[in-house]
């Protein structure tokens, strides 16, 4: 009882910090590096994946991975119409083009949203653990919704220092499912091409 309570004490005395996470694969080293110095909850809110039944087993194995560490996380509902909208004239452009930006831009903006409302002033993203990400564009689209919100956006780039190598270790250990594309509909059409 003891250690755990003083786990709790350290916790409380670090700052905290709201980490956006599209899936188990991509929030686990993230996250094991941010909560050394953090007081750590994870994040999800992932509009743009589909259909419904990938969005649903990327969130529930997030969930999982969670509650088997006793992590702390939010899940968002499911906006898939609101997120359409957002992205409307955008759907040809290609994978790391003005519509991923777009899309980075709909859920830091939401992210930055609820780091707000429940008094956390930092928050990031796992985005930029991906090779397929450009992150100066998550970086900027971060840094966007940090001002509106007068918040810090910490830019990590995890993929770095061999960081991807890390994710995709974690995710075998742990035999997280992994998605062959990003989430939205249109980064399927790459694939099937």
């Amino acid at each position: 009882m003891q250690k755990k309570e003083s786990k709790e004490k350290v916790e409380n005395e670090k700052e905290k910090l709201l980490l956006h996470a599209c899936c188990a694969v991509c929030a686990a080293h993230p996250f094991d590096l941010l909560n050394e110095n953090f007081d750590t909850t994870i994040y999800f809110f992932n509009p743009n994946i589909y259909p419904e039944k990938e969005y649903l087993i990327r969130r529930d194995e997030l969930i999982n991975y969670c509650e088997q560490n006793e992590y702390k996380y939010i899940v968002e509902e499911y906006e898939h119409d609101r997120w359409l909208e957002y992205i409307k004239g955008f759907e040809s452009e290609p994978e790391k083009g003005a519509r991923c930006d777009k899309c980075f831009d709909f859920r830091l903006l939401k992210t930055a949203q609820k780091a707000n409302s429940l008094g956390i002033k930092n928050f990031t993203t796992t985005l930029t653990v991906s090779p397929h990400k450009i992150s100066k564009n998550v970086f900027a689209s971060g840094q966007k919704a940090a001002q509106l919100y007068g918040l810090n956006f910490l830019e990590y780039d995890f993929k770095k220092q061999d960081g991807f190598l890390k994710t995709m270790q974690i995710a075998k250990k742990n035999a997280f499912y992994r998605q062959q594309y990003c989430g939205c509909e249109f980064s399927i059409r790459k694939i099937e091409n």
